[in-house]
């Protein structure tokens, strides 16, 4: 039982990152909370692209000493989905922080909830 864990502890620890961020994005009221959640998630899957993607006693995809079999080297695929999901996730968390600055701007409150009625009360 030990051994299984220890062989998977990358994706264990994901699960664990992915579980406290989706915890975080639910019960917080606060839309700084909610971004803080939102980017543990994304940190969780891209470690576990990158457990997944690891393979042991290979190496990165970069040509030494004339190695060209591809049994010696890692898939570079799963590094590649992950760069690519960072510079998403930094975008998405920008536009995030903006929107959330425009709405303490005009709102004078972080909390979801007092927004939610304050845009109400503007519709009336």
């Amino acid at each position: 039982m030990f051994e299984i864990f220890m062989e998977h502890i990358a994706e264990i620890v994901a699960v664990f990152l992915f579980c406290i961020g989706f915890t975080s994005l639910l019960l917080n009221r606060n839309l700084i909370k909610k971004i803080i959640g939102f980017n543990i998630m994304d940190t969780a899957i891209y470690l576990f692209l990158t457990s997944v993607g690891y393979i042991e006693g290979r190496t990165a995809p970069i040509l030494v000493d004339g190695i060209t079999s591809a049994s010696h080297y890692i898939n570079p695929i799963p590094s590649g989905l992950v760069l690519t999901g960072i510079v998403v996730s930094v975008s998405v968390s920008a536009l995030m922080l903006s929107l959330t600055i425009r709405l303490y701007r005009k709102y004078h409150t972080l909390n979801i909830d007092q927004i939610t009625l304050l845009m109400k009360g503007e519709d009336e």
